[in-house]
């Protein structure tokens, strides 16, 4: 049944064989699939391919969607998830929004009812292309046969081309069933899409070169863009040229070694004291592949507002969006590293920027990131470092959840190397890191892959655990375990006078839920995810006492098996600095 990519095919195929020899040919080798009536041809399929293609099942679709990405996002191929019509199409929907958001490259192939029935409310029917509409970088709805190889061509093509994104494949049984003699060579029909990086104008590269010559206190502000275009390198050559100091968004942060001595770290809501005060202050903000987001930004005309802003993004509906651009250059962020690279050679930066570095430097003493090393307890951000230090000589990828323990992790786990950190950073998506870590499992097979979590936010796809175990996946979790919704509630406490409306995950009879006694809770903590992880063939550890985490965090990376390790930390901890949604340097939170 298999050809070669683009061998000429004489026999007549289904449409399902199509389309998955049609991903073959395009370089998938994993899929990351669940069956159900609307899709059952296209599994049926993938059986006859199995020597060229690995399906995951996942155990929910949505854990299939978050393991595509994490499978995307660690290795930078297009991850492929796929779900049958009606509920298992619409479980996909948070994870096309939050690859959107993130510019994830990612095909999502669901399943529809027979073209005769759409739009009779047919059983498992959903509207789904009208649903992801604008949650997708582009969308099909299949009515032709005759269509499929050139549509997955042109949907693989789209997704990693330009500013990546999902792309919605969505196909009627009935079309699934047909047959027709494929033409795996069919041009694309994509009239208006422009592919191709576009490169910079020598005229943009002279006049970035000009400010940054002329610039006392710059600033490169480096996002996800750079891990997208494969620029890590590139970065961090133009800085160490030019010794300007470098602050990262959250989707940015692996791509400057956070021990280099221009490194400031996160700036944000939650980035470091110091990246906030260098980007308020700074006279030349060199935007890279960022989007100015709110959580970076604040205040947004309060943001850089000293600075002269040079902003390059592949996506020209991002310049101007939020913050104006003084040099604004459409184009792949690598091609515009390359070039500066190029026209600076020679250059010796000006003795105003050893200046600057004292003053960071400065900052970085007086306002570092810190926590109670003495506490007699667990915190979090000593089991994050714990973990650092016993995995950053190994080839590591970091997933997390989302809420304080995501947090946490930008800013005490030390990340070099672009391609290790993966979280869901503009929808915020709680119950990403297990699958996220599972799919980079597949696509990194030789790596540590260690899901840092949350209990609420593991909580949320927790079914993965067997898939893990069924597929033959060493995850690793930490979960970092205070039994509440610990971003939300330090919402509460900092905002909303302590008062807990749903934030605590534990007996409702417990006193502790209303901000009372030591803050650790319990000494019997529910539910006990040890003996969950242990149910699903998981090796599984819970420790209370600080003495014993060093050797439980060696102990959990050392294991060949999937292996959770439950950590007992207080819930009364807040994630610090923070910057106020909304506000700005000034009214930054030390304590």
């Amino acid at each position: 049944m298999s050809v070669n990519k683009y061998q000429e095919q004489s026999a007549a195929m289904s449409g399902a064989d199509i389309l998955i020899q049609a991903l073959i040919n395009e370089g998938i080798d994993t899929i990351f699939a669940y069956p159900g009536g609307g899709s059952i041809p296209l599994h049926q399929a993938m059986t006859r391919f199995r020597d060229k293609l690995r399906v995951i099942l996942p155990r929910h679709e949505q854990g299939g969607g978050f393991a595509a990405q994490g499978y995307a996002r660690s290795s930078g191929k297009v991850g492929v998830c796929m779900a049958t019509s009606g509920p298992g199409a619409t479980n996909l929907v948070t994870t096309i929004a939050d690859a959107k958001l993130d510019s994830i490259p990612m095909i999502a192939v669901t399943g529809q009812v027979g073209t005769a029935s759409i739009g009779s409310d047919a059983f498992q029917e959903a509207p789904f292309v009208e649903m992801c509409r604008s949650i997708t970088k582009h969308h099909y709805l299949v009515t032709d046969v005759n269509d499929i190889a050139r549509i997955v061509r042109e949907a693989l093509y789209i997704a990693s081309t330009g500013r990546p994104g999902p792309v919605l494949i969505d196909i009627p049984k009935d079309i699934q069933i047909a047959q027709c003699v494929p033409d795996f060579k069919t041009p694309f029909d994509i009239p208006g899409y422009e592919g191709e990086s576009r490169k910079p104008a020598e005229s943009s590269l002279e006049n970035i070169v000009e400010a940054m010559k002329a610039a006392k206190r710059p600033i490169i502000y480096a996002g996800g863009g750079i891990v997208a275009s494969g620029a890590a390198a590139e970065l961090r050559q133009l800085a160490e040229m030019t010794q300007i100091p470098v602050t990262t968004t959250m989707m940015g942060l692996s791509v400057f070694p956070r021990d280099h001595e221009s490194a400031l770290g996160m700036v944000g809501m939650h980035g470091t004291a110091y990246a906030n005060h260098a980007v308020y202050e700074a006279d030349l903000l060199l935007a890279l592949g960022v989007r100015f987001d709110d959580r970076v930004t604040g205040k947004a005309s309060a943001f850089a507002k000293e600075a002269k802003i040079v902003h390059v993004d592949i996506d020209p509906s991002e310049i101007n969006k939020v913050k104006e651009a003084d040099i604004a250059v459409v184009s792949d962020v690598k091609a515009v590293l390359t070039g500066l690279i190029g026209k600076l050679q020679g250059y010796k930066p000006a003795a105003e920027i050893g200046n600057w570095h004292k003053k960071l430097g400065q900052w970085k003493k007086d306002m570092p990131l810190s926590y109670d090393v003495k506490s007699p307890h667990i915190l979090a951000q000593y089991a994050i470092e714990e973990l650092w230090k016993a995995a950053k000589d190994r080839k590591t990828i970091i997933a997390t959840g989302v809420g304080q323990h995501q947090m946490w992790t930008t800013q005490f786990y030390r990340f070099s190397e672009p391609r290790t950190w993966l979280s869901s950073a503009g929808l915020g998506t709680m119950g990403f890191g297990l699958p996220a870590a599972m799919g980079a499992k597949v696509a990194c097979p030789d790596k540590l892959v260690i899901d840092i979590e949350g209990d609420g936010s593991l909580q949320m796809n927790i079914q993965e655990l067997a898939t893990c175990y069924c597929e033959k996946l060493p995850v690793k979790i930490l979960l970092l375990n205070n039994q509440h919704l610990g971003m939300v509630m330090q919402w509460e406490d900092r905002f909303h006078k302590s008062n807990r409306a749903n934030t605590y995950l534990g007996p409702i009879d417990d006193p502790e839920a209303f901000g009372k006694g030591t803050g650790i809770g319990p000494a019997v903590r529910y539910p006990n995810y040890a003996a969950i992880a242990k149910g699903y063939g998981w090796e599984a550890l819970t420790v209370s006492e600080k003495s014993e985490l060093p050797a439980a965090v060696r102990n959990m990376i050392d294991s060949p098996k999937p292996f959770l390790l439950d950590v007992t930390i207080p819930y009364q901890e807040h994630v610090l600095p923070m910057i106020p949604a909304g506000a700005t340097v000034n009214e930054m939170i030390y304590l």
